[in-house]
């Protein structure tokens, strides 16, 4: 499991996520990073060993920070609608304080040829869609969602429908506003999964 990360790290991370919201991802190098942040690239090697590690710990906080939310929602008594509406309300607040970070999530064409990129990406998308799962499950079984169609397949189309809309977001530079607009569209998701 990943350890605490110091003040140093966290400022690479900060910086490096800057940089990808101002050029993108493949501006994203130890030599860019070291110039923004203005110190020698060796003292970015003392704290990341290269970009791949510097992507990692940003897909880390991102997972620890969605794995806390998502068990919250599991664990909280809400009704299951009002569950899923949480956490697409929590992803858009994320992204919208964030928008780099949908660069950095949504990239795993990018990543294909690192493993260890590639991996974490699929982690976290299998832990969020299987805590979902279990959402819609309990919601099925006490008659607040739709029990016609397949658990699982419902955390798909929920999962892939959130990130559509936001990667809708990204790619139009983000000329509309994430929350307002992420509220309509939950309701109509929760349209489609109302019993």
């Amino acid at each position: 499991m990943n350890t605490e990360i110091t003040e140093r790290q966290q400022e690479i991370i900060n910086v490096s996520l800057e940089l990808i919201a101002e050029s993108g991802i493949q501006s994203l190098t130890i030599k860019n990073l070291a110039k923004k942040v203005g110190f020698a690239e060796s003292a970015i090697y003392r704290h990341y060993e290269n970009k791949i590690k510097i992507l990692l710990a940003i897909l880390d906080f991102f997972k620890q920070n969605t794995e806390h939310f998502f068990t919250n929602q599991l664990n909280s008594n809400e009704n299951a609608l009002v569950k899923i509406d949480n956490l697409f309300q929590n992803h858009f607040k994320k992204f919208s304080a964030s928008p780099s970070l949908v660069s950095v999530i949504f990239s795993e064409e990018i990543f294909r040829n690192e493993v260890e990129l590639t991996e974490k990406v699929k982690e976290i998308m299998n832990n969020n869609v299987t805590i979902l799962k279990t959402i819609i499950e309990t919601g099925q079984s006490k008659g607040e969602i739709r029990a016609d169609i397949n658990a699982s397949h419902l955390s798909v189309v929920i999962m892939g429908s959130l990130r559509m809309f936001v990667k809708q977001w990204h790619m139009s530079n983000y000329n509309f506003n994430l929350t307002d607009k992420g509220s309509e569209f939950i309701n109509s998701i929760k349209i489609l999964l109302k019993n």
